[in-house]
């Protein structure tokens, strides 16, 4: 199956402007037809796919362009599969990070509040 660009842009919710410049950066390379319009096949669909959820995961592209390229030099997937473990490790470790911070955070608004009820508590009993 061939899928078009606004097909494809529909189907991950993104702009055809986002799809030509990941074809920039050559994460993908859509086939032209006789019209010269772009024609993306399933392998295309596929890494389109594993972009948008790299993405997700807060990879940048170029962590994403190097764990695809990985692919295509080694059909195994082991080498492919070795970095992605690697950068996810390190996305566990910084998401890791920031729920500690958020939890520290959570931990002094909770505080602060505790001490401004308590004072406005002091307040109406002074009244």
């Amino acid at each position: 199956m061939n899928y078009s660009i606004s097909q494809l842009a529909d189907e991950f919710n993104i702009t055809t402007r986002t799809i030509r410049y990941y074809e920039e950066l050559q994460l993908i390379s859509p086939r032209r037809n006789e019209n010269g319009r772009r024609r993306y096949s399933r392998k295309e669909y596929a890494r389109l796919k594993l972009i948008v959820r790299g993405k997700n995961f807060g990879f940048s592209l170029e962590e994403i362009k190097e764990m695809i390229h990985l692919f295509d030099r080694d059909r195994s997937g082991k080498a492919q599969l070795e970095r992605t473990i690697e950068y996810g490790n390190q996305k566990i470790e910084e998401v890791s990070g920031r729920i500690n911070e958020l939890e520290t955070m959570k931990h002094d608004l909770e505080k602060l509040r505790d001490d401004f009820v308590t004072r406005l508590e002091q307040l109406g009993r002074d009244e």
